[in-house]
């Protein structure tokens, strides 16, 4: 499934572990946004149906609604009214094909926040799921560490380890490897990491240089991490996974 990468060399915003509940009879573009949401850092909930979306939110008591207007047995609206009338109190995004402006207008009278028309980049959905969040008080403070399969960098510390054992980072390559793990299976162009690590623009060569140094220490274990997308850039991915 492809994700559009971060543009100028800007992480995308993150989650921290909030329950996102996804109502889309699409079953591509809930794939999508489930796939897209976990990656970022939340706990993905997917339904089909708007009667199927209202048993889930009992369940999972989610931090935020992406709730698509157009469903087979209710339509969103109706979705939104029967959790308002049970006293639900939670963001909520619609998200639609339609753009007319009464469609807008009937969302927002009904209590959603948010409105995101199909089709949608995916740094504009993660960047209005994380405003709302915010917004709404659910976005944790950021943990100190960052952590991918069995990688972890903690940044108060600066210590990045691999399977528990202690790697000694220059601090150009801890800021290569920060920047690959806040952007972990995205792609970043030789580009964004020079603007990113350096805010100059070298030869590529310097790039390359640098990430080999990083993968001699990185990936001295097996499975290797850093992953080379050739034509576009790296990856912070496991082997295989695209």
């Amino acid at each position: 499934m492809h994700c559009v990468p971060p543009a100028d060399g800007l992480p995308l915003p993150r989650g921290t572990g909030q329950r996102v509940l996804v109502v889309d009879d699409d079953p591509r573009v809930a794939e999508l946004l489930e796939t897209t949401l976990s990656l970022a850092g939340y706990q993905v909930t997917t339904a089909n149906r708007g009667a199927v979306a209202l048993r889930a939110y009992e369940t999972v008591s989610p931090d935020l609604l992406v709730l698509d207007v157009m469903l087979p047995d209710m339509d969103g609206f109706a979705v939104c009214r029967s959790l308002i009338r049970n006293g639900a109190r939670l963001p909520v995004l619609f998200l639609t094909a339609r753009d007319a402006v009464e469609d807008r207008v009937a969302g927002f009278a009904m209590g959603a926040d948010d409105y995101l028309t199909k089709p949608f980049s995916v740094p504009e959905l993660l960047a209005r799921v994380h405003a709302l969040l915010r917004r709404a008080g659910t976005t944790a403070a950021p943990s100190p560490v960052l952590g991918f399969a069995d990688l972890t960098v903690d940044e108060r510390s600066r210590r990045v380890r691999r399977r528990g054992r202690l790697i000694a980072l220059s601090p150009t390559e801890y800021k290569l490897l920060r920047y690959l793990l806040v952007n972990a299976e995205y792609v970043v162009s030789k580009e964004q990491i020079m603007d990113h690590v350096w805010q100059h623009h070298f030869s590529h060569g310097v790039v390359e240089k640098l990430v080999s140094r990083l993968r001699a220490k990185i990936d001295a274990q097996a499975p290797p991490l850093i992953q080379t997308v050739r034509g576009f850039g790296y990856s912070l991915r496991l082997p295989g996974d695209g």
